[in-house]
């Protein structure tokens, strides 16, 4: 078997475990470890990890234990991740700041369920283990590998509202985001630590102030998210043209990778 094959075949078994089992008993776990810590975040981050279980187990099946770390990204500058995402989120702190109200219902189960779960096992997930290990140990291209991970993404996201408009409105929105993650876990040299405190500083800004009660927003969440979004590519592309290194994501890696 090929390595190509053998990566795709546990990437969508190892991942595809994880999905099922979570969608079918995550509430009920963490129903249960809240009932014996009495601390919901803190139960809702120990069943992340629970169910996490298969995508570590594929991860070193793929890298063998001593290997799992670099196949995830998590060796990569960790003061890098958290200076680039704040630079490039700092739009939205000061917009919302200055347009919304501060949250006073912020919560502490908000902060560790919405904020760090949320950025730390979503990107860890989806962007680590089902993008990473398709584009960065397979032939297969920035596009295929993004895909499908892209689109169940946004769809975990659509339980935010029962309104036609505004779910499509969230699918979009956390579309983009799947694949904006994505590029640039890749073009920072596979650092997960990027798209994992972007993620972590973009739902900080939107838990802080009085925003919206789901991830479409408005016209001025999204005047700023916008400008947050636009900053992301620009400062990546001027950082690696003054390092003179190209783009990882080109016409030569965006279907099937070229030799």
């Amino acid at each position: 078997m090929n390595r190509t094959l053998k990566v795709l075949l546990i990437t969508a078994l190892s991942f595809g475990s994880y999905f099922v089992l979570d969608d079918l008993f995550f509430r009920d776990v963490r129903q249960w470890l809240f009932e014996i810590l009495n601390q919901l975040g803190v139960s809702h981050i120990i069943a992340y990890a629970i169910f996490g279980i298969p995508i570590v187990f594929g991860a070193i099946l793929i890298h063998e234990l001593k290997g799992i770390i670099n196949g995830f990204g998590f060796n990569k500058p960790i003061v890098k991740g958290i200076l680039f995402s704040l630079i490039c989120t700092l739009p939205m702190f000061i917009g919302f700041a200055i347009v919304f109200d501060f949250n006073t219902q912020i919560t502490i189960n908000k902060v560790l369920i919405s904020i760090i779960a949320a950025a730390f096992f979503e990107e860890l997930f989806f962007r680590g283990f089902l993008f990473g290990q398709l584009y960065r140990f397979t032939k297969i291209g920035f596009i295929p590998s993004v895909v499908i991970g892209a689109f169940l993404f946004a769809a975990i996201h659509l339980y935010q509202s029962e309104e036609l408009s505004t779910l499509i409105g969230v699918f979009f929105v956390t579309l983009i985001g799947a694949v904006l993650f994505a590029w640039v876990y890749i073009e920072w040299n596979n650092n997960l630590w990027i798209p994992i405190f972007l993620h972590l500083f973009m739902n900080l800004s939107w838990e802080l102030f009085s925003v919206s009660d789901n991830a479409f927003g408005g016209m001025y969440s999204n005047i700023f998210r916008i400008i947050t979004l636009a900053l992301i590519i620009i400062l990546t592309i001027i950082y690696k043209r003054r390092k003179g290194i190209k783009l990882e994501i080109n016409k030569h890696t965006i279907w099937m990778k070229k030799p």
